[in-house]
């Protein structure tokens, strides 16, 4: 991996010291060069500004995963096939790979907080779309449109965490994505089971927080200098800095086999389950997501001193064990194992996010941030969303227990590819100052 000096603007503080490419110390802050003394003071200090883009993407990803648990109540009221659910699910995924491709670095010329909130906005006109729908046709325009508004926040709420705390918001972009899925999945399937109006109560909550969160952005300071260019930053385009272009290209088939596997489980992992333990309860078939996602976000915390290499081959070697772990339990019907297969795949997920975060991200500059987020996710999402439509299909031409195994199969040898990606020696060891 080539040795590279990242030049910091005169305006950035610089960490004490690094690792791997990651600051452990000293917060990096940002002030927009457009801020003028006269302006008003923000109402919400920086530390609370933090937490409330954190908190934006974990609702962002929770809205995601909100209607897996009710596919089946859909599927029943609606009559359509399996391979329906996954094209639903897929026409999600591009629509925040559209997104990203167009408006993911919007935010490094226009700010961070215009497109927040237009993006909060969408996302909060998406649930009152799923509140009304009657119809796949409607049900897919919902997806679609929480696709294109998670795709714009996604680069700018990241780079947003940045340009706060660099060391904290690195950690923060990757665990809260998992808080967000695990938070949805589990919420989901428990508000349908157990209250009214399940295929209404969890998009009304949504949308109460969505509208809070709006009012927050409006009053927080803004964190990034206005750049020329906006308009042809519209372009559909995929950037990524020349100082990161190496180990992006390194990090690409660990971020493949990760975000194939969350496809899996989230368009087929309801269900599997109902395979698995005889049962179609909502909360079961939302726990695969939660139990994925809870368990990567307890391995980002726990990693998040380890040296990045090391945390992306645990997690590569993790998913490869964890799905290998997951397919023995569908086999032979056993629940226990089909879960302690989540667990250990999702450690690997959270670690193989986590590492391959903290290798690219702290190589772009300020103005750069968004835009390389968006190219991470952008991958990302291809992985998540082609597959599992790819799933669809083999689950209505050859069976469920056989598509399912297919597809696991197909996950653990992208695992066993980047894990040798992975830990194929580097000639240079890549460094910030």
């Amino acid at each position: 991996m080539p040795s590279v000096t990242a030049v910091q603007p005169s305006n950035v503080i610089q960490p004490a010291r690094t690792e791997v490419g990651y600051p452990i110390a000293a917060p990096n802050r940002v002030t927009p060069r457009h801020a003028s003394p006269g302006r008003l003071r923000p109402l919400l200090p920086d530390s609370v500004a933090f937490y409330l883009q954190a908190s934006i993407v974990v609702a962002f990803l929770a809205a995601s995963s909100a209607p897996t648990p009710l596919y089946a109540r859909y599927q029943a009221a609606w009559h359509f096939s399996p391979i329906t659910t996954t094209v639903v699910f897929g026409s999600y995924a591009l629509a925040v790979l559209g997104a990203l491709l167009t408006v993911g670095s919007l935010s490094d010329h226009v700010g961070r907080r215009p497109v927040l909130i237009t993006a909060i906005g969408l996302q909060a006109a998406s649930m009152l779309v799923f509140i009304t729908a009657g119809s796949v046709s409607t049900l897919m325009m919902a997806r679609i449109v929480q696709g294109i508004a998670t795709g714009g926040a996604l680069g700018a709420v990241g780079a947003g965490l940045l340009d706060v705390d660099r060391a904290k918001g690195t950690i923060t972009n990757a665990v809260a994505p998992l808080s967000g899925t695990a938070a949805g999945a589990l919420l989901s399937g428990v508000l349908v089971q157990y209250l009214p109006a399940p295929e209404h109560l969890v998009y009304l909550v949504l949308f109460a927080i969505f509208a809070a969160q709006a009012i927050g952005v409006a009053l927080m300071r803004e964190t990034s200098a206005r750049e020329s260019g906006a308009l042809a930053s519209l372009r559909p385009q995929f950037g990524v800095p020349r100082a990161a272009r190496g180990p992006v290209l390194k990090s690409l088939p660990v971020l493949i086999a990760l975000w194939a596997l969350a496809g899996f489980y989230g368009s087929v992992g309801p269900a599997v389950v109902g395979l698995v333990t005889g049962s179609h309860s909502p909360v079961l078939g939302g726990l695969p997501l939660f139990v994925m996602g809870a368990s990567g976000g307890v391995a980002v915390l726990l990693l998040r001193g380890a040296p990045a290499r090391t945390v992306m081959l645990l997690g590569t070697a993790w998913l490869l064990a964890g799905v290998g772990v997951t397919l023995l339990g569908m086999e032979t019907r056993s629940s226990l194992a089909f879960f302690i297969g989540a667990v250990i795949a999702g450690a690997g997920f959270g670690a193989g996010f986590q590492g391959a975060i903290r290798t690219v991200v702290p190589l772009a500059a300020p103005h750069e941030r968004s835009g390389l987020l968006s190219a991470v996710y952008v991958v990302s999402y291809l992985a998540l969303g082609l597959p599992a439509v790819g799933g669809g299909f083999l689950v209505v031409h050859g069976g469920l227990l056989p598509a399912a195994r297919e597809y696991g199969v197909a996950v653990m040898v992208l695992a066993a590819i980047a894990l040798g990606a992975v830990a194929r020696p580097s000639r240079r060891v890549v460094t910030a100052a």
